[in-house]
């Protein structure tokens, strides 16, 4: 028995890595075998990439940015994902004790531009990072060199500082990334390499540098930034990111004329569309969905962007450009200008999937889309017709968030079914979510039909069940009605409806109902409701515990949102 279970688990793992690399692009696996032989080859011949170039910088001129967060406290002392660490004699820029996210954090320099850092202070941290250049790891990967050298170019621009040895390290770090591209990884990586690439053509006047990043950042936009105008990892806080080191381009080839301006207008053109979508996405209190990898403090928050985007675009009324959908604008027509609800999010064949449907006193965003592109979904969730609900501005059914990167058992959970407001059938994933950012078989959508108040789906993804799951939301005068339909030839299998609360909403249960602050929330058909408390994301390495509900039902279930 226990050599037939050893066979089983074999053919299970080797099954997962099939259906997990099918999605690679062959330039993915072409990259990954390359980068693997030429590292063995360079190690065999003994080559180190040079620690300093000559290089001939150019002063340039820039426009204020966005501040960030807070994360140098002084005294050799860093915050990072909330976990703090301090250095009595000298930086470890190698520290690992809390997972590579925050050693990619520490070589990132974003401190350089939290608020008080002073010139003496940065240059002594930029000098010392220097100085321990020999023993750099983690920050000598393409993506810590993409952001650590666009925040040293910000630096010594806004302090005008022109340091030789300084710079001809920098430039032999533009050049490692050059010969260094994540197009094993592709996504946002590779767009980051791309708009750093450009800070380097421009801090360096290089145009071999600039030829790089024009056609990476090219290329990338038309692939990652889809016609909705959200990016592609379907990740709020991902397309916040994204939206700001675009902006930072911008501000850049606005502001320098050391080459053409044949990326200003796209540039241009990809963040006001990005725009658009992240003000339709973002609720009115200002927060995010947290759906996919998405946490508190680590982007720009949506307002910072629109002041910044404001003073590069010459505009007014960015923040207010709202996209309402063709089906919106046939539903006010049909009800006198007295419609129930707007979907605030484009409607469109290749784009994101999610919806923001504003009503009254409520706003829901909701998830009618893939799980990513195929061949990069490390930062999706098994989350498939999830949604997020605030009423009168406030949180009250939420997406519970991403607080840690780590490949551990709480990673696997916050990406799984049963951590969304969903339907789990047969206590299986919708989605195949394992390791810490690999995804096997996926749920696709199989069906979508919009009417004016009404969103209808169904997807594949308990399939091999020979099942699927079809939610319908309608939208009424005072209530959300929330239809699951399991479709199967033999009624009966056990499937879950899963709740969140944010912390700070209480929910007490009476019978087929709970109440959910002034909310009402029925539950119609053969359903038994269950409570327990799981932890609710306040950020990277914080948690707060919370109340959730499971619904126990077979073949159908109506939920019903009174508001």
């Amino acid at each position: 028995m226990l050599c037939v279970n050893s066979v089983n688990a074999m053919f299970h793992k080797i099954g997962l890595y099939y259906r997990t690399v099918r999605y690679l692009k062959p330039r993915q696996v072409g990259f990954r075998v390359y980068y693997m032989f030429r590292r063995k080859f360079y190690s065999v011949i003994g080559y180190r990439y040079p620690q300093s170039i000559p290089s001939n910088s150019v002063e340039l001129k820039l426009q204020p940015s966005i501040p960030a967060y807070y994360s140098y406290l002084g005294n050799n002392t860093f915050q990072f994902l909330n976990l703090e660490k301090g250095f009595e004699n000298s930086i470890d820029w190698n520290y690992a004790d809390y997972g590579k996210l925050w050693t990619y954090n520490l070589n990132y320099f974003d401190f350089l531009h939290q608020p008080g850092i002073d010139k003496a202070t940065g240059w002594s941290l930029i000098r010392d990072f220097i100085s321990n250049s020999n023993y750099l790891k983690d920050g000598l990967e393409p993506y810590p060199i993409s952001l650590r050298g666009i925040n040293w170019i910000k630096f010594f621009t806004r302090h005008h500082i022109n340091d030789q040895k300084t710079n001809d390290h920098l430039y032999a770090q533009y050049y490692r990334l050059l010969k260094n591209p994540e197009y094993h990884l592709m996504g946002n990586h590779l767009l980051e390499n791309g708009c750093s690439l450009l800070f380097g053509a421009y801090y360096f006047n290089d145009k071999k540098l600039y030829d790089k990043a024009a056609k990476i950042i090219k290329s990338e936009l038309e692939e990652q930034i889809l016609e909705d105008g959200g990016h592609f990892e379907r990740s709020p806080m991902y397309h916040q990111i994204i939206l700001f080191r675009l902006l930072e381009c911008l501000n850049l080839a606005k502001n320098n004329d050391l080459f053409d301006h044949e990326l200003e207008s796209l540039l241009i053109d990809t963040c006001k569309k990005m725009i658009r979508w992240l003000n339709a996405i973002t609720f009115t209190n200002g927060d995010i969905p947290l759906v996919n990898d998405s946490a508190s403090g680590i982007a720009p928050i949506t307002e910072q962007i629109n002041a910044y985007a404001r003073r590069l675009l010459n505009t007014e009324s960015t923040e207010k450009e709202k996209i309402t959908t063709k089906n919106s604008k046939e539903h006010k027509e049909k009800n006198d200008n007295k419609s129930l609800c707007s979907i605030e999010a484009f409607v469109v064949k290749n784009g994101t999937g999610y919806r923001k449907i504003v009503g009254d006193d409520y706003e829901m965003v909701i998830d009618v889309g893939d799980i990513g592109p195929d061949y990069i979904p490390g930062h999706a969730h098994s989350d498939t017709f999830s949604f997020v609900l605030y009423h009168e501005g406030n949180p009250i059914i939420v997406d519970p968030g991403t607080s840690t990167y780590e490949k551990n058992e709480r990673r696997i959970l916050e990406r799984s079914t049963e951590y969304h407001n969903t339907v789990m059938v047969n206590g299986d994933e919708q989605s195949e979510i394992w390791g810490g950012f690999r995804v096997g078989r996926r749920a696709y959508i199989t069906h979508l039909e919009e009417k004016s108040n009404t969103i209808k789906a169904a997807h594949d993804g308990y399939e091999k069940f020979d099942i699927y799951h079809e939610r319908t939301w309608k939208f009424n005068h005072g209530s959300i009605v929330i239809s699951d339909n399991i479709i199967e030839k033999e009624n009966g299998t056990p499937a879950f409806s899963f709740l969140h609360f944010h912390p700070d909403v209480h929910i007490t249960i009476n019978n087929d109902y709970i109440i959910a602050e002034e909310i009402r929330i029925r539950f119609l058909g053969s359903a038994e409701i269950r409570e327990k408390e799981y932890l609710y994301c306040m950020g990277f390495n914080r948690l707060r515990s919370a109340q959730k509900i499971s619904i126990l039902f077979k073949s159908r279930l109506q939920t019903v949102i009174e508001l």
